[in-house]
């Protein structure tokens, strides 16, 4: 007979069907059933959890976030989404506007703030942290935070800021966090039910559109691999076109300089050009693609490549329409930019069918590739990889161009998560049975490693959080320093670090196991053999700085002359007659325990350093939070009451309100008023050195500067920059880049009035980047503008009214 459920039972079990009621009231609303991990994600939410959702991209994680918003409306509580860039964020402003109306959903950007009092507020990540810093109002009543992207966490400019907000949230709000597939999401979700409480970790791996893989070898598509399933293994046909190929006769090179006509032992696979490419693409009915290229310039030089073939992919009337849509949203633009933008070559590539996508062009431009590309009018698109980073923009085809790239110092292979994140693009659900991508093969890449790198789905997520000075006072501001530490010890930097410690802990038992039993075969019947290979080491060590000693000038007159040797021969003599009046060195088996005692000395040097990495990651994120507030009580931004308790101070509580990388250096030039007597022109040049760093190759050239009080307000500037960097030192923290005016001259002439072609010429910057560097800029004058005095804040608000003119203001307010 079967036991009656108690009432407690049968009250989670009405409460369980209640919730799976709510899952099928908001199911009724879609136009598709929910996948497996939707509804496993949406169950835990109305159940009352957090939940950690991972999935590839276009997997349809945004859904479950659209579940959280239909729960917060349905329980009268607001709800914010949060995502990592402005351009998603008017993305999905726009897409829940057309859900649930303009008058319940806003957006909060920094420079498109609408509606911030709605029940759903769209805003970029940073927004939400400085709202919770500044105890907004707007907080309460929150029920639901959806962090979009979440794995940004990782991005080691921005990523403190997703910790930040995870960490402050009031504990009653719900986090729902949509994060690409990583390794280690329940590392993450276990430290999220640490910090937030009940939180259900979700992780799918299954792609929407399953995804073929090719090779483009030559002119000839072949499988990547052999065959469906776990077990994939490569295609022999590939793997033996391959092989062939190395064992052919060495090509005569046709490399320029000394090589010139010499014989190469450098077999090729020919390329075809990207026209041909795309032509052999659409024959095989695998348009639209995305051709990924690591390069801005690559990618315009094979649109220009496209432009100068037969290459055609439109209609008369795709032609008609493409060019309807491109003119109206570039209505705005004046007459004498769009040459300088290259706006006719660019629509020209448009009506062809094919465009380019990177950081270097009008922010607008992109947005209108991005628009023309999902309407299926551009058939194919020449991307850089921040394409991948969450624009909702699939295709049926993914081409990589190659599978290494430059990262600033040499060429280095793609990682099996950026092999993940840019192929996550192949396929469009509910339209393509299947993604496709299309590896461009070349002599230098071996089957097996592409096989490895393309069956890898996971990346691990790497917290990047540290504190900052403006975090410093903030925490202080908002609690005690005690209770300001015990939040940063619960950072998932903190936590990752101390699960880091377990292993590092068992390394260390199992090394004092081998320290006992060498200690065991080096036992002296005379003495301690373990201080008398001590002081062999020593011997060795010393003889060995004496040797670093020497000058390489054979000629020096006295070499005994030179700082610390004296010092060093005569500890190495006392030394050498400690071992020699030692018992152990009278032992006629003394090599033979020497041998032992080596291993064991080794051994020990090792273990030590094991410990002294258990003790830097032991509380590493409190310690360098009191090396912080150490810094800071020495320039006056915090001060010690008459208990020893820290507080902020006047200078601080400005400091609060500077967010960035050069947060203490500004609150100091600020103090020192240094920047009070500049026009607004000279204002913006100095800000730009600030946010500007230049490229590697520019490095070294010397950079025109602006007239008048610039270069003398720089150098006060610059000197304020070396103080803080001494102090930094001092007290153990990681230091900064110097001032950069490598754009300093084009900015102030920009501010002046110049036109931008000139300004792009002066600066040799590409629309794109003057743009974001023009943002980055007014971002700071902003902040400027709220916590100077108010002479400084009026030349601040004046510098922002010149900056956001032409271009500039269109990519803006348009």
């Amino acid at each position: 007979m079967s036991k009656e459920p108690s009432p407690s039972e049968r009250y989670q079990a009405a409460k369980k069907r209640s919730k799976s009621a709510e899952v099928e009231d908001f199911v009724k609303l879609l136009k598709f059933p929910l996948d497996e991990f939707q509804e496993e994600a949406c169950r835990a939410l109305a159940l009352g959890n957090g939940v950690l959702v991972a999935a590839p991209t276009g997997a349809g994680k945004t859904v479950i976030g659209e579940f959280a918003i239909h729960l917060a409306l349905a329980k009268e509580q607001k709800v914010f989404y949060t995502t990592p860039i402005k351009a998603l964020s008017n993305q999905k402003y726009q897409e829940l506007c057309e859900r649930y109306g303009e008058s319940r959903v806003g957006i909060l950007t920094g420079d498109n703030n609408t509606n911030s009092g709605a029940d759903i507020v769209v805003m970029t990540t940073e927004v939400l942290r400085n709202m919770i810093y500044a105890n907004s109002l707007n907080l309460m009543n929150l029920g639901f935070v959806i962090m979009d992207e979440v794995h940004y966490l990782a991005d080691r400019f921005r990523g403190a800021v997703w910790e930040e907000v995870i960490l402050h949230l009031p504990r009653d709000v719900k986090l729902v966090s949509l994060s690409a597939t990583v390794s280690n999401a329940e590392e993450f979700g276990a430290w999220l039910d640490e910090v937030r409480g009940s939180t259900s970790i979700i992780v799918s791996e299954k792609r929407p559109v399953p995804l073929n893989q090719h090779v483009l070898f030559g002119n000839e598509l072949i499988d990547l691999f052999q065959g469906t399933g776990d077990q994939n293994r490569v295609n022999p046909e590939l793997t033996t076109k391959h092989n062939a190929k190395l064992r052919s006769p060495a090509i005569r090179s046709s490399r320029p300089g000394k090589h010139r006509g010499s014989y190469q032992n450098e077999p090729k696979i020919p390329k075809i050009s990207k026209p041909e490419t795309i032509a052999l693409l659409r024959d095989a009915d695998l348009l639209p693609a995305i051709f990924f290229i690591f390069s801005r310039a690559g990618c315009d030089a094979a649109v220009k490549s496209c432009q100068y073939s037969d290459l055609g992919l439109t209609t008369s009337a795709d032609r008609v329409l493409i060019r309807e849509i491109v003119e109206e949203r570039c209505r705005s633009i004046a007459d004498e930019d769009l040459s300088t933008l290259g706006y006719f070559d660019w629509l020209a590539s448009l009506e062809r069918g094919v465009a380019a996508h990177h950081a270097g062009m009008l922010p607008a431009f992109k947005e209108i590739v991005e628009e023309l590309f999902l309407r299926r009018l551009v058939k194919v698109v020449f991307a850089t990889e921040t394409l991948a980073l969450g624009i909702n923009m699939p295709a049926r085809t993914v081409v990589l161009d190659r599978l290494d790239k430059y990262n600033g110092e040499g060429r280095v292979q793609i990682t099996p998560g950026e092999f993940t994140q840019l192929t996550g693009r192949a396929g469009r659900r509910g339209i393509d049975p299947q993604g496709h991508s299309v590896i461009q093969w070349a002599a230098n890449l071996d089957p097996a490693n592409v096989a490895g790198l393309a069956s890898k789905r996971l990346y691990p997520l790497i917290s990047s959080f540290r504190p900052t000075f403006n975090m410093a006072v903030n925490l202080i501001t908002a609690f005690t320093r005690v209770r300001a530490r015990e939040v940063l010890e619960t950072s998932f930097a903190q936590f990752q670090a101390d699960r880091s410690v377990v292993h590092l802990a068992r390394t260390i038992r199992d090394r004092e196991v081998s320290l006992s039993g060498y200690e065991k075969s080096m036992n002296c019947h005379l003495g301690d053999f373990t201080g008398y290979a001590r002081l062999r080491r020593e011997i060795s060590d010393l003889e060995r700085d004496l040797s670093q000693t020497r000058p390489r000038d054979r000629k020096a007159n006295d070499l005994r002359q030179l700082p610390g040797r004296n010092e060093l021969e005569k500890k190495l003599a006392q030394t050498k007659h400690s071992l020699k009046g030692h018992p152990c060195h009278r032992c006629p088996e003394r090599e033979s325990h020497a041998r032992w005692g080596e291993r064991w000395w080794k051994l020990r040097r090792e273990t030590d350093a094991v410990i002294d990495q258990i003790e830097s990651r032991t509380n590493q994120v409190a310690k360098t939070f009191d090396r912080i507030c150490e810094v800071l009580v020495m320039f006056d931004y915090l001060t010690r009451d008459s208990q020893g308790e820290l507080e902020v101070t006047d200078a601080g509580t400005r400091l609060a309100m500077i967010y960035g990388e050069r947060d203490l250096l500004v609150a100091e030039s600020l103090r020192a008023g240094i920047w009070d007597q500049l026009d607004a022109a000279t204002l913006s040049a100095i800000v730009a050195t600030l946010v500007f760093e230049s490229r590697r190759d520019d490095e070294h050239q010397q950079p025109k500067l602006p007239k008048g009080k610039f270069l003398d307000v720089l150098h006060q500037t610059d000197d304020l920059w070396v103080t803080i960097e001494s102090a930094a030192k001092k007290h153990k923290l990681k230091g900064s880049e110097p001032l950069d005016p490598g754009v300093s001259f084009a900015v102030h002439r920009w501010v002046s009035g110049a036109t931008l072609d000139s300004v792009l010429f002066d600066s040799d910057l590409l629309v794109g980047d003057f743009i974001r560097l023009s943002k980055q800029i007014i971002d700071l004058l902003e902040q400027l503008s709220r916590a100077a005095n108010d002479r400084l804040s009026t030349t601040a608000n004046e510098a922002i009214d010149r900056m956001k003119r032409g271009i500039v203001a269109y990519s803006y307010y348009v």
